[in-house]
């Protein structure tokens, strides 16, 4: 490569990483810790960050044009069925821009955990996503202890309320 194009090349690839760094960090991975902020449900209320501390958290990134999504999230709907009364609490983060988009998307289909929009501050704690759905076990000490990228099977899901278990 000539000592010109090369100069070139790493100008391109050092613009396109500091473009990236101010896209949002890296995603977050198993054994990372999190801290929440406080959130606004679709619903309108307020869920409070301290509410969700010491307590275990699946978290699932979501989009009502995702095929995938629309797949796990009635699994979803049957584990935060199944968990209710235990410590696991579960959150849906939709990726829609219109957020009537993704309430009209839950209230069709019957869904009743807890959902909110993505934001700047949950991007700040989540970091770059790498697919839909996206799903993270939060235990009650903050670390990411699960994290899964696409869809999973029911039988995945299910297990998901091991966490449910003190």
């Amino acid at each position: 490569m000539r000592a010109g194009a090369r100069a070139v090349l790493l100008r391109w690839l050092l613009a396109a990483g500091l473009a990236c760094a101010a896209g949002g960090g890296a995603a977050l991975e198993v054994g990372d810790t999190v801290r929440l902020p406080d959130v606004q449900t679709l619903d309108g209320r307020t869920l409070r960050a301290a509410a969700l501390a010491g307590k275990p958290l699946v978290v699932e990134y979501w989009a009502s044009w995702c095929p995938f999504c629309a797949m796990q999230n009635p699994r979803l709907q049957k584990l935060y069925e199944r968990t209710r009364g235990t410590p696991l609490q579960v959150l849906a983060i939709s990726i829609d821009k219109d957020p009537r988009e993704a309430a009209d998307y839950m209230k069709k289909r019957g869904y009743t955990f807890p959902a909110t929009m993505d934001s700047a501050a949950l991007q700040a704690v989540f970091g770059k996503r790498k697919g839909l759905p996206e799903l993270y076990v939060i235990d009650a000490r903050g670390r990411v202890v699960q994290k899964e990228v696409g869809e999973m099977l029911e039988d995945d899901v299910a297990a998901l309320e091991r966490y449910a278990k003190p």
